[in-house]
């Protein structure tokens, strides 16, 4: 928290001030057909902007993800439910009968949007983690450690009743769909009391996550309701939330810490809740949090006499300090180089580096170059 020095008189007084910390530029889309599919949306359409610009190629916006969901923006909801992810497996919000595709005794489209990939809206699971079935109309799942530590790169057990895609497993695969790769966690917030005390997802933790640039996604639902019945079916998903955490904010005097988030309601710049137990949107508690970490991805590469060229893709985050009224760049690149491949011995060629192209200048042969993520 920072220090502010008041003149009073002949002595100098600190009084602190907030800390009001975001990620810029961060959609607010609005809902559609899914709040998990829309907060996705919210992520990936970030990311698209912001250094990894494979994850939308569609024809909104000239191809780049837009901030909004307004006038003919709001075509960039096919990225995460495209026409064939809603002729196969959507009827009506919280519809509980068998997917349309398989009712027409046709084959389903290949997966072609974030929905397909994280399983949302496909009621074709009769057990997922001993908690319900699912995922029926407007409803997914996500795959948790009980013990409250973090679940990293999640592989499905098939011989422990768990499903063979939920959000986590869902999003790593479509990153790599999209010609990327990722790094994705879930973990049970500290604050959840069905984990062991000492354990989960902490403010400090969501605070290391922003100001190092990434966007989380938030999963609410009731900490005892692990299923419910619609109409006639019994034990399927529960009620269920999902949003955007993109900043954070603290009081002052009273250290009061609160989340900035998307809403996946198109609800604007302001929305905060305070981090703690009790109801956040739609009256469910935060259950835990999904981390998304996309991996740079080198380009291309040219030698053009002696001298090699490298692009890349990669994150590309500015985190504004509203405080101080500061801009930081939080991801830098640096280039490696071996002189072998077997043994390797990597040594810097180049300082921290703030766009997505290098050229090293009489570049010697052999050479092995890797590109490293630093903060810079």
């Amino acid at each position: 928290m920072a220090l502010v020095l008041v003149l009073l008189g002949p002595a100098l007084v600190a009084r602190a001030s907030v800390t009001n910390i975001y990620i810029l530029d961060v959609p607010d889309y609005g809902w559609f057909y899914e709040c998990m599919g829309t907060a996705a949306g919210n992520l990936m359409g970030y990311w698209d902007r912001h250094g990894l610009p494979d994850f939308y190629t569609g024809t909104v916006n000239g191809g780049v993800a837009p901030l909004n969901t307004t006038g003919a923006n709001e075509a960039i909801a096919a990225m995460w439910a495209s026409q064939g992810h809603l002729d196969d497996y959507y009827t009506a919000f919280e519809d509980t009968g068998p997917d349309p595709y398989t009712s027409a005794g046709r084959t389903e489209h290949g997966p072609d949007c974030i929905g397909d990939f994280i399983g949302m809206d496909q009621f074709k699971w009769q057990n997922l983690r001993n908690e319900c079935r699912g995922n029926i109309d407007g409803f997914c799942f996500v795959s948790w450690d009980p013990s409250g530590d973090k679940r990293v790169n999640h592989l499905p057990d098939p011989t422990a009743a768990e499903p063979d895609v939920d959000v986590q497993t869902g999003l790593r695969a479509w990153s790599r769909w999209r010609g990327y790769d990722a790094d994705v966690f879930t973990q049970l917030t500290d604050f959840n009391p069905n984990k062991p005390p000492g354990k989960g997802f902490t403010f400090a933790d969501l605070q290391a996550e922003i100001n190092a640039g990434y966007p989380v996604l938030l999963f609410l639902q009731s900490f005892n309701q692990l299923s419910q019945t619609v109409g006639s079916a019994e034990n399927v998903n529960p009620e269920i939330h999902a949003m955007l955490a993109y900043g954070y904010y603290i009081g002052s005097p009273v250290p009061i810490p609160y989340v900035r988030y998307r809403t996946s309601w198109a609800s604007g710049d302001n929305k905060m809740q305070r981090w703690y137990v009790g109801s956040w949107e739609g009256g469910m508690p935060l259950r835990g949090v999904i981390g998304f970490h996309p991996i740079p991805r080198i380009r291309r590469c040219s030698l053009d006499q002696g001298d090699l060229t490298l692009s890349w893709d990669g994150p590309a985050s500015d985190v504004f300090d509203a405080t101080l009224r500061t801009t930081n760049r939080v991801h830098g690149y640096v280039v490696e180089m071996s002189a072998s491949c077997s043994p390797t011995a990597f040594q810097s060629v180049s300082g921290v580096i703030l766009t997505n192209c290098y050229t090293l200048t009489n570049c010697p042969s052999p050479a092995y170059l890797r590109l490293k993520l630093v903060r810079p």
